[in-house]
């Protein structure tokens, strides 16, 4: 089996480099603006590696999931397309709800679920997968967070307590793909940005996987794997709507913007505080789950989990309490130095002249 992960390993590798030869080429590069947190010109879509993963697993293992590849060709595609020229918001909009409709077939969604609770979920979900896309802003924070996101999700597959609920080897093949692309971009100099492609792809997997999770062991409460992005999310988007700005506009201000701007950390240092305490939140709630709180394993009357429903449920909401409050004062202490930024920038494009 192993010998099977060591030339996917490779072949990852090969196609990464392949692919910058490419971009090289036809020149798909970011060029940063005063809205981006780097400053030279770097490849864009270095994140095709993660729908090439996919492609490697179904051709080295089994044709499991063909809907959900469906699905995540489409919605690579369109977001590929989009990081060489921009494409229409309901064009984009329109492949992310097809492909997500794919997915929900694949998770055997239809028909075992009324009508109403389909919408609600294509539109949580396919706002988790813009939400995972505006957070890739800064080296390595892609997948330093997906690997963070990734682990807990593949002890708890090869967990006895909960069982197999996706087949382990897709899970580690996604997580090979974020170690290489983790090497080309989660570095001070990035090689390379994930785009688009990467983010999106990268969410849409990991929505695939968790929905597996989620609808085997019927608990809503392993969305706290997904705390930290989530909280940093939703509180921005509240933070634009009180400042009336279009939430649709690109901007810098989540958290780890101003971490890497205004107070001038280095983008690993950010993207490795982000990834370490997701980590971390997410294997205490798993240690829980497996071990069981008082170390004797966890109960079968309890969903597979070492608590009790309102324990589990708990620490969810007592986790993204937790993350508001670090936002909010993070926020009232920090802010004034992204609004003093923004000052600058609009009195020099009064003066006619670009700010530095």
């Amino acid at each position: 089996m192993w010998h099977i992960y060591i030339i996917i390993f490779a072949l990852l590798i090969a196609c990464e480099l392949i692919y910058f030869k490419i971009a090289d080429k036809f020149n798909i590069i970011d060029k940063p603006n005063e809205r981006s947190s780097h400053k030279k010109i770097t490849i864009r879509g270095g994140g095709i590696i993660f729908p090439v993963a996919t492609i490697l697993y179904f051709l080295f293992f089994h044709f499991e999931y063909p809907w959900f590849l469906l699905g995540l060709l489409m919605i690579s595609t369109i977001s590929f397309i989009d990081d060489i020229h921009s494409t229409p918001d309901g064009v984009r909009l329109a492949v992310q709800f097809t492909a997500m409709l794919l997915m929900f077939y694949q998770l055997g969604m239809f028909g075992g679920f009324p009508w109403w609770y389909i919408i609600i979920a294509l539109i949580i979900c396919t706002g988790l997968i813009n939400a995972y896309n505006f957070m890739d802003g800064i080296n390595g924070i892609t997948p330093g967070y997906s690997l963070a996101v990734l682990i807990p999700l593949l002890i708890v597959c090869m967990s006895t307590a909960i069982g197999q609920y996706i087949e382990p080897a897709f899970i580690i093949v996604i997580i090979l793909a974020a170690l290489v692309f983790s090497y080309f971009n989660y570095r001070r100099a990035a090689r390379c940005f994930a785009g688009d492609i990467g983010s999106v792809s990268m969410a849409f997997i990991i929505t695939f996987i968790a929905g597996k999770l989620i609808l085997a062991t019927g608990d809503l409460s392993y969305l706290v794997l997904l705390a930290v992005y989530g909280v940093d999310s939703i509180l921005t988007i509240v933070h634009r709507l009180m400042l009336h700005e279009n939430i649709f506009h690109a901007h810098r201000k989540h958290m780890y913007q101003l971490m890497a701007n205004e107070l001038g950390m280095s983008h690993v240092m950010v993207s490795t505080i982000y990834s370490l305490v997701q980590l971390g939140i997410s294997l205490v709630f798993v240690w829980l789950g497996v071990v069981g709180i008082d170390g004797t394993g966890a109960g079968e009357e309890s969903g597979g989990f070492g608590g009790t429903l309102a324990f589990r449920y708990g620490y969810l909401c007592g986790v993204v309490l937790v993350l508001c409050v670090v936002y909010v004062v993070f926020m009232k202490k920090n802010y004034w130095r992204h609004a003093e930024t923004l000052r600058k920038i609009a009195e020099g494009e009064n003066k006619g002249f670009e700010p530095k």
